[in-house]
């Protein structure tokens, strides 16, 4: 069965996830993941991509990032996976892949689903059982956009901004999403659309890609498909 195309929708956020080969770790000691980062931030000037969060966890990688275009993506973790690899076939004394294939993608729009995945890829070291909150993992976004640190590879996204007129009170306000519990119907959500590469959309984005394309936005009840969907294409910006 082929793969579906990956679906990037210039100036929406998309969530990026990047994994291990095998599972196997991608940053061994402080000094890859400062090397990772230095990275991250010339792929993302040359690229033009806005980064919103992040999180580098011991095999896999979260990025919130928004593209400018339907290449932008691509460029960046390519490049990025390239050079990062190289670095660490060098530092260890390897050879062969790092990475688990092609990075893994959701387009991400709306307040409801943005603020969530800021949150769900911050968390994501609490969830792991590696630190007992946010604020304790040192290589993620989270001290950036909750206002413990300035991180110069952010930038705010519009939903992002919405939450408080003044900076003080955005932090303020960030930090309270981290307060609730984990929501497992937006968890089990956001990992079959990253995983499937459908997108977690607002109504009004939906109802506009629905009238530009046929694409299916979300993964196919069981059973055979409706007849009208058979041998649609699409006209979505796919990648």
């Amino acid at each position: 069965m082929p793969r579906l195309a990956r679906l990037i929708l210039p100036g929406v956020a998309l969530h990026v996830v990047q994994r291990g080969h095998d599972r196997q770790a991608c940053f061994r000691e402080a000094t890859d993941h400062l090397v990772y980062l230095a990275l991250l931030r010339d792929g993302l000037e040359k690229s033009q991509c806005a980064l919103h969060a992040y999180c580098l966890m011991t095999n896999h990688v979260h990025l919130l990032l928004t593209p400018p275009n339907v290449f932008a993506c691509a460029l960046l973790m390519r490049s990025l996976g390239q050079c990062y690899v190289q670095y660490f076939n060098r530092r260890y004394r390897r050879s062969g892949t790092l990475w688990e294939g092609r990075f893994r993608s959701c387009p991400v729009d709306s307040a409801r689903y943005v603020l969530a995945c800021y949150r769900y890829i911050e968390l994501n070291p609490v969830r792991a059982g590696m630190v007992s909150s946010a604020a304790a993992y040192q290589w993620s976004s989270y001290d950036g956009n909750a206002g413990g640190v300035e991180d110069q590879l952010l930038t705010p996204h519009l939903e992002y901004l919405g939450l408080g007129h003044e900076e003080s009170r955005r932090h303020s306000a960030y930090r309270q999403l981290f307060a609730a519990n984990d929501d497992p119907a937006f968890l089990a959500e956001v990992r079959d659309a990253t995983n499937g590469g459908y997108p977690l959309l607002g109504n009004e984005m939906k109802s506009r890609l629905a009238g530009m394309s046929n694409r299916r936005l979300e993964r196919r009840k069981p059973g055979p498909p409706p007849a009208e969907e058979s041998g649609s294409t699409g006209s979505l910006p796919l990648f």
